[in-house]
């Protein structure tokens, strides 16, 4: 049996992600075992999508953490990773010196990915094939903090995919553009039309979280009443009353409400019956598309 261990890092506009699995290889089969994972809640958004750009203070947060990062992968003896960030550094006028200073002061490389590449890198993780019935529609959502990541799938195959300006941190500090709105419920009607009601599959901490505080089992799907009773009793709390009554982390608490307004309004507009939550991201994805790579060069 072949044991390798490859590592991503996450950098997204709430948080930052480090996972570390550890791969065993049986008659070419691969497993992949999560050994370790740390979030490090800095959340870049609040910065850039209020003032443009990523402040000091954050920025040096961010190289601390990575050079936290690259401390505990070589102690993995990580053979292999990539490091990939999203919406807010996508955004950010000063993204590039950040992504340099970084560079410089930890050794790690940073991958700004566009909206539609994050989606197919989540993709590359493998569980969204084992959910979908081939009679049956889906829309893959990813929920981040900068943006939502939309694909359509129909037959177990992509049809289509867009990217919004739409998150939960972008949303928290009122810079959504009222014309990005639109397009996002625009589009989606869109697709109702052309595919009729849908399932989702869901990514995203905030949908995970939700999964969990209301109980179900693995594999065990959502549906869009339970949802909307939930944002209704969240929506009538306060944040300390949502840290107390359901055990949410601070980082949690406020963010939690904008993401299920996003995943309702998905909902209602795509006739969406079943919300399936496979728990897998971004870190997933890169971790999958390094080992496959690496296999097809051996």
């Amino acid at each position: 049996m072949n044991t390798d261990i490859f590592a991503a890092i996450d950098i997204g506009s709430n948080a930052i992600r480090l996972l570390i699995n550890n791969i065993e290889e049986s008659d070419n089969v691969p497993d992949f075992k999560k050994v370790a994972y740390l979030r490090v809640p800095i959340r870049l958004g609040d910065d850039v999508f209020t003032k443009g750009r990523i402040s000091e203070d954050k920025k040096y947060r961010l190289i601390h953490a990575m050079q936290g990062f690259s401390h505990i992968m070589k102690a993995y003896c990580v053979m292999d990773f990539r490091a990939c960030a999203t919406s807010a550094m996508r955004d950010a006028e000063n993204g590039k010196d950040i992504v340099k200073a970084i560079r410089n002061g930890s050794g790690i490389n940073i991958d700004i990915i566009t909206g539609r590449e994050e989606a197919e890198m989540i993709y590359e993780a493998g569980e969204l094939d084992r959910l979908m019935d081939k009679k049956l529609n889906y829309l893959y959502v990813d929920v981040g903090g900068g943006s939502t990541e939309i694909v359509v799938y129909s037959n177990q195959q992509k049809i289509t995919s867009n990217s919004f300006q739409l998150g939960t941190v972008r949303m928290l500090v009122d810079a959504v553009q009222e014309k990005e709105e639109k397009r996002f419920k625009a589009w989606l009607k869109e697709i109702y039309e052309a595919h009729g009601a849908l399932n989702i599959i869901a990514s995203g901490g905030n949908i995970n979280k939700i999964h969990k505080v209301l109980e179900k089992r693995e594999r065990e799907p959502l549906n869009y009443s339970e949802l909307k009773a939930f944002y209704d009793t969240l929506k009538e709390m306060s944040y300390e009353e949502r840290v107390q009554k359901f055990k949410l982390n601070t980082y949690r608490a406020d963010v939690i409400v904008p993401a299920l307004k996003i995943f309702l309004t998905i909902s209602k507009i795509c006739k969406v019956n079943q919300i399936y939550v496979p728990k897998i991201g971004l870190a997933d994805g890169i971790i999958h598309h390094l080992y496959y790579e690496r296999k097809i060069k051996l």
